[in-house]
C-alpha cells in the first residue's frame, strides 16, 4: 500500500477522531503508507480537491476531541443525489464520480467510518465497481450488526445517564413526572441502558409497544405509597401498541423521516390522566457531542488500527467488529443483513422488569 483514503459519514459520534488518529499512525508506523483524509464523507471524493494529507504530526492532540476533523457528508447518498436539471430537481446516481475521485487521488484502498447507511454505500460501491473498501462501525445507537458494540455508544450512554441523575433531584424536589426523550432511532439501547443506570421507573423502547394505561398505573401507584415523583425514559422511536411512531420531519426519496416528538406527546397524556405535573426534556444532539469516554477512545483506536490491517491484507468489503475481547473482520453484507435490536425477552429487559421498571406492555 502506498496511500489509503479515510472518510467519516453520517451523524457524528464521539471517537471518530480517535479512529482517524489510529489509522494514520498505524499506516505510517507499520506500513510506511500515506493516508488521505477525505472531507465531508463521500462528497469529498465527488469533488476530489476536498482532501488533505494526514500525518502522525497533524493528527496529534485529536484523540480526546469530539466530532470529526474531516467533517461528515451533507448531501447524502451518491447513489441517489438530488441535482438540478433544466430548472427541475431530479434524483441521479452519481456513484461513478466517487470512483473517479478515488482514482484521481491514486488510492489503494478506502477506510469508511460510519453507521448502517454509510457502510451500505461502501458495500454497494464495492459490489458495483469493485472499489476496495474497509468499514469501521460507528453509531451512538449501537444498532449495527456484526459487532458487540459500536464506538460512540458508551459516551452517549454516559451523557444520558448524567441527565437522569440531574432530572432525579429536580423531580423529587417538585414532586413531578420527568420524561426524558432519547435518541436511538428504531433501537432502544441508549434508553434501556441509561434508564436502568439512571434509576428510571418507566422505560419505553421501540422493541416493546406500550400502553399508556400501564405507564400511568405505575405513576399513580408510586404516588399512592408516597413516592411523589417518577422518571420516564422514552426512546424517540417508541410507539403505543396499535399506534405509530412520531416524526418531526417527513422523509422523501433521499432522506429518511426524522423521529422526534413522542416525549411531548406522552408527557401530555401522563399529565392529563394522572393529574401529575409533567415536564419533558429532549436531550437531542447533546448525546452526539463532547469528548469520547475512555472506553470509546480505546475501542475507536483498536478499530482504526484494525481497519488498516484489513486493508493491508486485502480483506475488502469487510469491517472490523468487536467480538468478546477480540477485534475481528466481518463481511459488510453480514453486518448489514440484520439490524441489531433490544431483545424484548432478553436478560437486560428481564433484569429491568425484576427491579420493578415498567415497559408499558
Amino acid at each position: 500500500m502506498k496511500r489509503l483514503g479515510i472518510l467519516t459519514g453520517g451523524g457524528d459520534a464521539p471517537g471518530l477522531n480517535a479512529v482517524i488518529r489510529s489509522a494514520v499512525k498505524t499506516a505510517s508506523n507499520v506500513y510506511q503508507c500515506e493516508v488521505a483524509g477525505i472531507e465531508d464523507g463521500f462528497d469529498g471524493l465527488v469533488q476530489a480537491e476536498r482532501w488533505r494529507l494526514l500525518t502522525p504530526d497533524n493528527v496529534r492532540g485529536i484523540l480526546p476531541r469530539g466530532g470529526t476533523i474531516l467533517g461528515a457528508a451533507n448531501r447524502g447518498n451518491p447513489f441517489a443525489r438530488k441535482v438540478e436539471r433544466d430548472g427541475q430537481t431530479v434524483v441521479e446516481d452519481i456513484s461513478h464520480l466517487v470512483v473517479e475521485g478515488f482514482r484521481r487521488l491514486e488510492l489503494d484502498g478506502l477506510i469508511v467510518v460510519g453507521g448502517d447507511g454509510t457502510l451500505r454505500i461502501a458495500h454497494e460501491l464495492h459490489q458495483k465497481f469493485n472499489l476496495p473498501v474497509v468499514g469501521v462501525p460507528k453509531t451512538i445507537d449501537n444498532d449495527l450488526g456484526g459487532t458487540d458494540v459500536t464506538f460512540g455508544f458508551d459516551t452517549a450512554l454516559q451523557t444520558a445517564t448524567d441527565a437522569f441523575d440531574k432530572l432525579h433531584t429536580t423531580a423529587e424536589s417538585h414532586h413531578r413526572v420527568m420524561v426524558l426523550e432519547l435518541m436511538g432511532r428504531d433501537a432502544g439501547f441508549i434508553t434501556l441502558h441509561s434508564g436502568v443506570a439512571g434509576g428510571a421507573d418507566i422505560i419505553l423502547i421501540p422493541e416493546i409497544p406500550f400502553e399508556i394505561e400501564r405507564v400511568c398505573e405505575k405513576i399513580v401507584a408510586r404516588d399512592r405509597v408516597g413516592r411523589k415523583f417518577s422518571l420516564v425514559a422514552i426512546s424517540e422511536g417508541a410507539q403505543p401498541r396499535g399506534g405509530e411512531q412520531v416524526f418531526s420531519r417527513a422523509g422523501d426519496e433521499i432522506y429518511t423521516a426524522r423521529l422526534g416528538g413522542i416525549g411531548h406527546k406522552i408527557g401530555a397524556m401522563i399529565e392529563r390522566v394522572t393529574g401529575k405535573e409533567t415536564r419533558v426534556t429532549v436531550l437531542g444532539h447533546v448525546q452526539r457531542g463532547g469528548k469520547p469516554s475512555p472506553f470509546d477512545r480505546w475501542l475507536a483506536t483498536r478499530y482504526g488500527a484494525g481497519a488498516v490491517r484489513l486493508a493491508a491484507a486485502g480483506q475488502w468489503d469487510h469491517m472490523v467488529g468487536l467480538h468478546g475481547q477480540r477485534i475481528e473482520p466481518v463481511a459488510l453484507a453480514e453486518a448489514l443483513a440484520v439490524p441489531k435490536r433490544v431483545d424484548p425477552n432478553g436478560e437486560p429487559v428481564r433484569t429491568a422488569k425484576g427491579l420493578g421498571i415498567v415497559f408499558g406492555d
